[in-house]
């Protein structure tokens, strides 16, 4: 505050009125700032001009720019390979490293599966799909699961090009929290302070349903789609100031309706938290068993074994068209099929 070019005796009157940020002065009219600041308002003019210049401003760029990297570091997007070449496919590289995205599904869809694998490959180098960086984990639900977590990074180090020498299990930050409080202040205080040590290139909260269905009744719809709004908006503040993806994983609710006799389900939460998701991910179980072969390194193939087929379809997104894939789940992780 001290560097902005106007009067000393301006810069005496917004110290002693306590105004320490941009912020508080560009977020209050004028008539406002004459009441606390005890200035005439030709001198809230000239500092609310002054302020306004000296805020940094975003550079003018075009799409094209983007697209080509033609721009300052951190409005580059980078994208978050999954660990599995079918789902990197339809996603166009991977998880973009702006935005929310949502991971809906049913119970045993995969969905804590997938998370676990992005932890990985986020610690894996650019070239590699990763973003060099470690990953925090937050539960609203279930406890962590760790052993699973063990026995996919002792697979994920047998894959080729991965370095051995990362330890992937001590960069995964997890924390387990049991009210919208908790997930509120983490998400407030802890994490921005973690990812400023730029020690953490991902967040994943699993789920952000469980605690939103469970702190409020069926007449509190308007509290919770406030709640949801501010920690969205915190959300999408985190990912947009550190370049992280944030995942969010889903519940699903069942859609009732007379005419269509098929089941039919849509992600938990409304509307209020859809147009807070970026990107929107469904996951689902099928009723059709594959034959999956298992291969070394040299491409040799060592087993087959029976493994229900999971789908992975792209709802939504600014950047990508409605596709799908298939994938199983086996000890190795998350692997596409045909």
């Amino acid at each position: 505050m001290d560097s902005l070019d106007v009067n000393p005796r301006i810069l005496y009157s917004i110290r002693k009125a306590k105004l320490k940020t941009y912020e508080q002065i560009l977020s209050r009219s004028a008539p406002d700032l004459e009441r606390v600041t005890q200035l005439s308002s030709r001198d809230v003019k000239e500092l609310k001009l002054a302020t306004a210049r000296a805020v940094t401003r975003v550079p003018a760029v075009t799409a094209l720019q983007l697209h080509r990297g033609e721009c300052p570091n951190f409005l580059k997007l980078s994208r978050l390979s999954t660990g599995c070449q079918q789902m990197d496919h339809i996603l166009q590289g991977g998880i973009l490293s702006r935005g929310i995205t949502e991971i809906a599904g049913e119970s045993a869809s995969g969905k804590t599966q997938l998370c676990i694998q992005l932890c990985l490959t986020v610690q894996l180098s650019r070239a590699q799909g990763g973003l060099q960086g470690g990953a925090v984990y937050l539960c609203t639900e279930d406890v962590f699961p760790s052993k699973r977590l063990h026995q996919v990074s002792q697979q994920f180090r047998n894959r080729q090009g991965v370095s051995k020498q990362i330890n992937f299990e001590d960069h995964i930050f997890i924390e387990h929290l049991a009210d919208i409080t908790g997930l509120q202040e983490c998400v407030k205080t802890r994490l921005p302070w973690l990812l400023s040590r730029g020690l953490v290139k991902l967040v994943i909260i699993d789920s952000i349903a469980a605690l939103f269905r469970s702190d409020f009744q069926v007449n509190e719809t308007m509290q919770r789609a406030k709640h949801l709004t501010r920690l969205g908006a915190q959300l999408q503040n985190i990912s947009s100031h550190f370049s992280v993806p944030v995942i969010c994983v889903n519940q699903v609710s069942d859609v009732v309706t007379s005419e269509r006799k098929e089941r039919e389900v849509i992600p938990a939460l409304g509307l209020a938290w859809s147009n807070l998701v970026t990107t929107r991910l469904m996951l689902s179980r099928t009723p059709h068993p594959v034959t999956v072969e298992h291969k070394d390194k040299t491409g040799t193939i060592t087993s087959k074994y029976e493994a229900t087929a999971r789908k992975m379809q792209v709802v939504f997104a600014p950047h990508l068209p409605q596709a799908s894939c298939h994938y199983v789940i086996d000890m190795e992780g998350v692997k596409g099929i045909g």
